[in-house]
């Protein structure tokens, strides 16, 4: 929609809204009009503002794409946000005009929907401010400001002060698709009923039930959740995310993951001994190279692995492969009916490097779309469960994936492949392991991969500031307090190098935790339910605090801001965000400790591709990358893409619009979801059936010297 259309409607539903609150009506409550033709006036003087800001953007935001065929990055993306908030206070201003004569209207609830909106439409103003800054400071093109650290440290003092339970309350999930906020909406509900009796001393079965007591408060009264969400992702540890996270372990869910994906002939879990490797070289198959083990951090030990397959195919039943396998005897999917026939093993094998920040998940947790890819690939898929953070920092996780990779390039014939094309995919930390990996390979002189599928990689592994990293104020599922947390982690900041367990298990570490947590999903569908039958159910009816208290957290919020304004725990002043005269964000009561990343490990190439220098990325295969459009990670994938095109390496970029960071794991959820997933199959067909992927793209060079955007 034409943004100056969009203002323009929104002008017009202010009027209207002013006229008739300031008319004579049958408004039920004289306060309550007071309420929202006060929200009303802020919400025009807003959008009087933005206009000009939006039209600012608009005319330079093409300029930060990949190229003209693939709009997206952070600018196009705050706009975007900004314009779902703006279609929903127009879409709520009309339906107030239409209908607060009838018997059915409730007054309260309308306006504390317009006031929750209003809030965020502020803060959205506050975000794209400091996106005025970023264009202004950072060079043509650039999204990331890597020299000015002052500009980052303000964006890291604006997260930690400004008000984001607005985002998690009634406004949660506007950005993204309808589809996916009844799923957000529960893992937000299940996530601060949890977050409330964590800290108990509370047996399994007691917390379970303490969890289920509170979760229904949070379900009635939005702003109530809003607010114990915004402390909850500002200020617990990195165990509570890692024993959150790792719900998708549980077997309830990994269950009902499979039966949504369907049977898979093979299903192993492997453990591969800490032996040296022995690799041809690259350049001279004659010679070898030396792969060791391991090491970092505890010595040699061993790498887990899962080996899923479609079908059947030779190799995957010999003892030789069983010899790896923990189960003992072979698992039930191993022993096949006598009229199934052994497929013969594909030319084509998927090594994976599951997603989880580094600090969290298995193979087990993206189990659902892995048998996927397999049957539709008609390729085995060869996943690591690499060593997490805390407790396997830098550079144990990429070591032992390349490792994984070194063991599966000797073995394939074991793995039911001939490894004629050998792709890496992966998501989010996945994605960046893939890349440091074939890095790796490419530095060590043995066979790098024949292609990459990144899905929304992370490869800056900083707090810089760049547009689509203000997206962590606003986003449910990646704050920058969380994220900061897992980038520390993996840097080795709270590092706890430990000998880990034998078998170590995700299960036996959390399963505590997930029963919690599997109660109180079970609560969030039972609302989803209800509020498809009972509309009225979240409107709010019901209430846990009065009108009273309401009026009471807006005058703290007012007051906090001042008191910002005049220096009370404002930030020192050469961090300190200059907003236009007469206009200042909400603030929040309940401050963040965002711990910036510091450490140098972080500039690392190995830890942050972006940073690497060209002669460690030149020689990379062809690199697919599939971002979206409202991940707070989109611009890492957009400069790493013009990075690689510009060295003339082979690099396609895909954004997908409307969806979160971390898609995947719920490809299945919703129609876009699983649009997504097949856009990230069909980049890993195209590697699989190319016939000589880089020597193609660089025989299309064109006279500049630089690689067509053809994959």
């Amino acid at each position: 929609m034409d943004y100056k259309v969009l203002f323009a409607a929104l002008e017009t539903v202010c009027e209207d809204g002013i006229s008739i609150v300031c008319g004579p009506s049958d408004w039920p409550s004289g306060a309550v009009a007071q309420r929202l033709l006060t929200c009303i006036r802020e919400i025009q003087q807003h959008g009087r503002a933005l206009e000009p800001v939006v039209g600012g953007f608009v005319a330079v935001f093409h300029h930060y794409d990949f190229d003209a065929q693939t709009p997206g990055n952070g600018y196009r993306s705050l706009v975007k946000v900004l314009q779902a908030c703006l279609l929903h206070i127009i879409h709520k201003g009309r339906y107030v005009a239409s209908s607060y004569h009838s018997a059915f209207f409730r007054a309260d609830h309308n306006a504390s929907e317009m006031e929750a909106y209003c809030s965020a439409l502020r803060q959205l103003r506050a975000l794209l401010h400091l996106a005025q800054r970023l264009i202004g400071d950072n060079d043509h093109g650039q999204l990331y400001s890597l020299h000015d650290q002052a500009l980052s440290r303000q964006f890291v003092q604006e997260y930690s002060s400004m008000h984001k339970a607005c985002f998690y309350g009634r406004c949660l999930g506007f950005q993204f698709s309808p589809a996916l906020r009844p799923f957000l909406q529960t893992i937000v509900i299940s996530m601060v009923s949890y977050g409330e009796t964590y800290s108990k001393q509370q047996s399994g079965l007691g917390m379970v039930a303490l969890s289920l007591l509170t979760s229904g408060k949070y379900v009635i009264d939005p702003e109530l959740r809003g607010s114990e969400f915004e402390r909850i992702t500002q200020n617990l540890d990195m165990q509570f995310w890692k024993s959150f996270w790792n719900i998708t372990e549980s077997g309830l869910i990994t269950g009902l993951n499979r039966i949504a994906s369907g049977p898979v002939q093979v299903n192993l879990t492997l453990t591969l001994p800490p032996v040296p490797l022995r690799l041809p070289l690259a350049s001279d198959p004659s010679l070898t190279a030396t792969v060791s083990p391991p090491i970092a951090h505890w010595g040699p030990g061993p790498v887990h692995i899962r080996l899923i397959s479609y079908e059947l195919r030779e190799g995957q039943d010999s003892e030789e492969l069983l010899a790896f396998s923990q189960t003992d005897p072979p698992p039930v999917s191993m022993s096949q009916p006598p009229w199934v026939q052994r497929q013969p093993r594909s030319p084509w094998l998927l090594i994976h490097f599951h997603g989880g920040g580094f600090v969290a998940q298995t193979s087990k947790s993206h189990e659902n779309y892995l048998r996927v890819w397999s049957k539709e690939l008609h390729a085995p898929v060869f996943s690591v469960d690499y060593s997490l953070s805390p407790d396997g920092p830098f550079p144990r996780a990429l070591e032992e994936c390349f490792y994984a990779y070194c063991w599966a390039l000797n073995n394939c014939h074991l793995l039911g492949s001939t490894a004629e094309r050998v792709c890496l995919a992966g998501d989010s930390a996945g994605g960046n392991l893939c890349i440091t990996v074939s890095m790796k390979a490419m530095n060590s002189g043995i066979r790098v991969p024949d292609g990459i599928m990144a899905a929304y990689p992370a490869t800056l592994l900083t707090t810089d500031a760049s547009p689509s990293r203000l997206l962590t104020l606003i986003d449910p599922l990646l704050p920058l307090g969380v994220l900061t947390k897992c980038l520390n982690a993996y840097a080795g900041e709270d590092c706890r190098t430990v000998q880990p367990s034998a078998g170590r298990s995700t299960l036996n570490s959390f399963g505590r935790d997930t029963a919690v947590l599997l109660g109180d999903l079970t609560q969030g569908a039972s609302n989803w339910i209800q509020s498809f039958l009972d509309p009225t159910r979240s409107s709010g009816t019901a209430r846990s605090r009065s009108e009273a208290q309401r009026r009471a957290q807006r005058r703290a919020l007012s007051n906090d801001t001042r008191g910002t304004k005049a220096g009370a725990g404002a930030p020192d002043r050469a961090d300190h965000v200059a907003y236009p005269e007469g206009f200042e964000p909400l603030r929040s009561a309940c401050q963040a400790f965002v711990r910036p990343t510091t450490c140098p490990i972080i500039r690392n190439p190995f830890v942050s591709p972006l940073l690497a220098p060209t002669n460690l990325l030149r020689g990379l295969p062809p690199v697919h990358i599939v971002a979206s459009a409202l991940d707070a990670l989109l611009d890492d994938s957009v400069m790493f893409a013009k990075k690689l095109r510009d060295m003339g390496q082979p690099v396609s970029l895909t954004v997908v619009p409307d969806l979160p960071h971390g898609f995947l794991s719920i490809s299945q959820l919703t129609r876009e979801t699983e649009f997504a997933s097949e856009i990230c199959m069909e980049q890993m067909r195209r590697i699989f059936q190319q016939r000589n992927p880089t020597p193609v793209c660089l025989k299309r060079m064109n006279p500049g010297g630089v690689c067509q955007n053809d994959g």
